[in-house]
């Protein structure tokens, strides 16, 4: 079985790129299911079923999407093959741009949003710059020269992956991204894998609880902003 992970900041069209992926694949004759992460709630697996794909679905509630993504997605691999998938597409929930859930060894898909401006691609982080595949979504809004000069500054942040405009809407490009998941290595197990990079760092009251403000509640981990008029 083949695993793909997806990730992409909130409402770029994570979603709507993998329905229309998935189906390409499906009419090749391949089993495709997803595992649906996301923080609060989401009715996503809906649209999932509809087009009947099997999926999973986990929330993290309080937790950081990315953190239960890593302690739950060994667990979605038996689970897809257990329901003989031949491919796990593993939808991260939108994440913050200092987040990666992509995984040595195992297909990375970043999802950006070529409206959110050309200098995005560079802020996005290690979610972007380790990816093996960037779907840019929503190229139909903007002109060519816009699509063109987007798709630079995506190079420019990863010249290593490759980059595809796919349109969540009418599915035009679903066929090259589905190209590359067919192309993907198989994981039969993620056991001594490795994350392509860290996880934010972080251990202090707020993590497990605390509101209140104030320095007497900031311990552990606090780092601290740097002002020119504060010795």
């Amino acid at each position: 079985m083949r695993l793909i992970t997806v990730a992409g900041s909130p409402s770029v069209g994570k979603t709507s790129v993998i329905l229309k992926v998935a189906a390409v694949l499906q009419q090749g004759g391949l089993k495709v299911g997803v595992a649906k992460f996301d923080a609060l709630s989401t009715t996503d697996d809906q649209a999932f079923q509809k087009s009947a794909i099997p999926v999973v679905v986990g929330l993290s509630g309080g937790l950081c999407p990315d953190h239960f993504f890593v302690t739950n997605i060994e667990d979605c691999l038996a689970w897809g093959q257990r329901q003989d998938l031949d491919i796990l597409i593993s939808e991260s929930a939108g994440l913050c741009n200092r987040c990666s859930p992509h995984i040595g060894g195992v297909l990375a898909v970043c999802v950006v949003d070529s409206l959110a401006g050309v200098q995005t691609p560079k802020k996005i982080g290690p979610m972007l710059r380790l990816a093996d595949l960037v779907v840019i979504t929503k190229g139909d809004i903007i002109s060519q020269a816009e699509r063109e000069v987007f798709a630079y500054h995506v190079r420019l942040a990863n010249p290593k992956a490759s980059a595809v405009f796919c349109n969540g809407i009418t599915g035009q490009g679903a066929t090259d991204v589905a190209f590359h998941l067919r192309a993907a290595a198989d994981t039969d197990s993620l056991d001594g894998s490795r994350l392509r990079f860290s996880m934010p760092s972080s251990v202090c009251p707020y993590c497990v609880g605390e509101t209140a403000l104030g320095e007497t509640h900031q311990r552990g981990n606090v780092k601290k902003m740097r002002f020119e008029d504060r010795p």
